[in-house]
């Protein structure tokens, strides 16, 4: 894709603080962030941007389909890479660790329990909240253990 071309089909300048949030969603380990990640992500690589500046950019991607901008409860508002294919989330409601999957079997019973009920799904999230393998193990005993299957 060539990417400053597709700015300027929607209206938006290819300068180079764009190019870099996008390149940083591209690059990134984590396919999941905020407008204070980014900005501390460009500020340790010398770009001067402010967090307003940052988090409007990522907004105008958003509203232009490049984005996702997802809402998680007791997470800052993040965003990830627009790539086309639906997914589920794993929240952390400790560290706020992410994971995305998918399932068929969920997607299917989705599906179903709409059709009973006589809906037509055009969309749908799924955000499962608990504790990651790493947060679990340093939690109180009996805290968020009675899901955990050992």
């Amino acid at each position: 894709m060539d990417i400053p071309q597709e700015l300027r089909k929607l209206g938006l300048k290819a300068t180079l603080p764009r190019l870099r949030i996008l390149q940083l969603f591209q690059e990134s380990k984590s396919k999941h962030m905020n407008a204070d990640d980014v900005y501390r992500l460009l500020h340790d690589e010398g770009i001067d941007m402010g967090l307003a500046t940052v988090y409007r950019v990522l907004m105008q991607f958003a509203d232009a389909g490049i984005l996702i901008r997802r809402h998680f409860e007791s997470v800052a508002s993040v965003f990830e890479l627009n790539e086309g294919g639906h997914h589920d989330h794993l929240i952390c409601t400790n560290c706020g660790k992410m994971e995305e999957f998918l399932d068929a079997e969920i997607e299917q019973r989705q599906e179903a329990v709409a059709r009973e009920r006589n809906f037509v799904l055009h969309e749908h999230s799924l955000s499962l909240y608990g504790f990651c393998g790493d947060c679990a193990d340093t939690l109180k005993p009996g805290v968020g253990k009675r899901f955990r299957r050992n």
